[in-house]
């Protein structure tokens, strides 16, 4: 039990948000492309995949973050009792899960068509490349963004077997969805990657982090925006859209103390609700 116990404290899964920040996007990339007066058996179908690739793929994610940044996280306050950076879990027990994780992550991903299997495995150096960035440059969270959001490419390849530009349009909104998000995210440890020696545009924009903010939230609200337009979504999408501007810029940004660690954690946690709601005005949008 106490194996079990370090194994999901390891891959975070009592912390949902990692996991859905990954899944909203290749809902949303679902959903725009999906054709709702058909059977809604496949979509369901393919967002209970993703959901599943989703768990597994971030859940190995950590266990490699942890194993390379092991050194790090030993001189970090909220990061020195991980299982690994603690000595519980060794580095190849850790290898082991890991590479499990991926086989059955593997094992979801074959069931999409041959084109989605391609560019889904092209991602994997993103995916286990991000934890060194932040050792050689300040813009980790750009790279995350990259990572995190290809789901949204990926949900639209699904149903139609090719890209067009409306999902590229959307995947470059939510790149920079991600990049205040996990900005916000960095501020608890700001302090501490300091004095370490860690990059991240926290530090790159902590003296006047809220227009830098502001840049990249409105960058994905106008993405979004084109998006909703070129693929013809109705009005609710429109109504919904104005409750999506409220929630990052009112109860985010206005709220945001980036001094205070809990709300900050608080504010990034509610990515979580932000994440639905867009997928909620999308849904809405499309019947």
């Amino acid at each position: 039990m106490n194996q079990l116990n370090l194994f999901i404290k390891l891959t975070r899964l009592k912390k949902p948000i990692g996991y859905m920040l990954l899944f909203w996007p290749c809902a949303w990339g679902l959903t725009i492309s999906f054709d709702f007066s058909n059977n809604l058996n496949e979509y369901l179908f393919y967002l209970i995949l993703f959901f599943l690739g989703s768990v597994l793929m971030r859940s190995a994610g950590c266990i490699v973050n942890d194993i390379l940044d092991r050194k790090f996280d030993k001189k970090v306050l909220r990061t020195k009792d991980r299982p690994i950076a603690s000595g519980k879990i060794s580095i190849t027990l850790g290898l082991i899960y890991a590479a499990i994780l991926c086989l059955l992550a593997f094992l979801v991903l074959l069931n999409f068509n041959n084109f989605t299997i391609l560019i889904a495995l092209a991602s994997m150096p993103l995916a286990f490349t991000y934890p060194l960035m932040k050792r050689y440059t300040y813009w980790p969270q750009l790279f995350l963004g990259i990572t995190f959001n290809y789901g949204l490419i990926l949900g639209w390849t699904a149903i139609n077997s090719s890209i067009s530009l409306d999902p590229l349009i959307f995947y470059f909104g939510a790149i920079f969805w991600t990049l205040g998000y996990d900005t916000i995210y960095g501020y608890q440890d700001i302090k501490d990657d300091e004095i370490i020696g860690l990059k991240s545009t926290s530090i790159k924009f902590k003296k006047n982090p809220y227009k830098f903010l502001i840049l990249c939230y409105s960058l994905f609200l106008l993405n979004l925006l084109i998006t909703g337009f070129f693929i013809e979504l109705n009005s609710f999408f429109y109504l919904t859209f104005i409750l999506i501007i409220l929630q990052m810029f009112y109860f985010q940004l206005k709220k945001l103390n980036i001094e205070d660690s809990l709300e900050c954690l608080s504010i990034f946690k509610s990515n979580n609700f932000l994440g639905l709601l867009v997928l909620i005005s999308l849904i809405g949008g499309k019947i």
